[in-house]
């Protein structure tokens, strides 16, 4: 077994199947930086669309390692275990985007009571909403009780969150109802809850396996199988947001709805093919990226107004959805390495929610 405290799993950029367990060595704190003990992380269908788009959303660049191979970005809370970084004291527990490892290094800026920023070199460019670390001591979101919740879903329930906010912020591109694929996966039915709170239509689809489970959620107006979906009503306009980066999918949905359809927004890519974005050009599509928005929310809402909103619509979110989830805990990097290859096989069951505790 490697030691706890230096190992990292790297994923193959051309085989996500193919993982290794690699010893790593701790580089010495320099002025400024803090350093975080990984603590407790998910893997769920959203880290697997990370892998996918590693290259094309640039996510292998958050936590850069040897050529060929990425370190997959997971969503978790760690310890402050050593810091020469104002404002930010050993022991203090945060909540962010962590590697599939035992350490991160961190440049933490902007230090407050909220959290503070990796301002790290190499994240200068990326994404900034993935550069941020809450204090869950200042976290409006935290509940000590409901930490394996907010591993699971807070990240996903962000991109939720958003798109919902989106597509309601644009009324749906006009369409009178969202039918969304993959609608058993997480991301899709924390969409579909806050849409349908907010009057609207909702129909999801989904494998014959899993039509009970997501019926049973009660945020679908219908909830129908890929099998199915001839049956899919054409009463009303058509706003398609895919899930499921399944081009015959899409192909086959295009040429039923028809002129019924009127746009298509891909979110997910849970069939591990990149988004149809050559496919989306010709219907008028586009690919949804959630910090787009939440930059946007950001100037009208002032960071603050944005995660008070979120807190908001969490706070409505999590009594539900903790009788939707069982949480399995595993423990150690080999069993973070087993969760990796099951979820990315798609053996993992809709009701499980796999947590580590590293």
């Amino acid at each position: 077994m490697i030691a706890d405290n230096s190992w990292t799993l790297q994923i193959s950029r051309d085989d996500l199947s193919n993982t290794r367990l690699v010893e790593t060595l701790l580089a010495k704190l320099e002025e400024g930086e803090a350093l975080l003990r990984v603590d407790r992380v998910g893997v769920t269908a959203n880290n697997i669309t990370y892998a996918v788009l590693g290259d094309a959303y640039r996510y292998w660049e958050f936590f850069p390692t040897e050529a060929g191979w990425g370190v997959v970005p997971l969503w978790g809370f760690a310890e402050v275990v050593a810091s020469r970084a104002d404002g930010v004291e050993v022991g203090s527990r945060v909540y962010g985007y962590l590697p599939s490892a035992a350490y991160l290094k961190v440049a933490p800026v902007t230090a407050g009571d909220h959290g503070f920023r990796d301002g790290s070199a190499h994240r200068a460019h990326l994404p900034s909403p993935y550069n941020a670390y809450a204090f869950t001591s200042g976290d409006a979101a935290y509940e000590a009780q409901r930490e394996d919740l907010l591993v699971l879903y807070r990240p996903l329930y962000w991109t939720s969150f958003m798109l919902a906010d989106w597509l309601i912020d644009t009324d749906c591109r006009g369409a009178g109802m969202v039918v969304m694929s993959s609608a058993s996966s997480k991301t899709a039915h924390g969409t579909a809850f806050e849409l349908h709170r907010q009057g609207r239509r909702v129909i999801g689809l989904t494998s014959p396996q899993n039509v009970a489970f997501t019926a049973g959620l009660g945020c679908y107006d219908e909830v129908l199988s890929y099998d199915d979906m001839h049956s899919l009503t054409k009463d009303s306009t058509v706003l398609y947001a895919d899930f499921a980066g399944n081009v015959d999918l899409s192909v086959r949905l295009r040429t039923q709805l028809g002129s019924v359809l009127v746009h298509e927004v891909v979110v997910g890519v849970t069939h591990q093919r990149p988004a149809p974005a050559g496919n989306l050009a010709k219907t008028g599509g586009e690919v949804f990226f959630a910090p787009t928005q939440m930059n946007k929310r950001i100037k009208e809402w002032g960071r603050e107004g944005v995660d008070r909103k979120f807190a908001e619509s969490w706070g409505r979110f999590a009594p539900v959805v903790e009788t939707w989830v069982d949480v399995v805990v595993g423990h150690g990097p080999e069993d973070l390495q087993r969760v990796w290859h099951d979820v990315l096989a798609g053996n993992a069951a809709p009701r499980e929610g796999h947590v580590l505790q590293l």
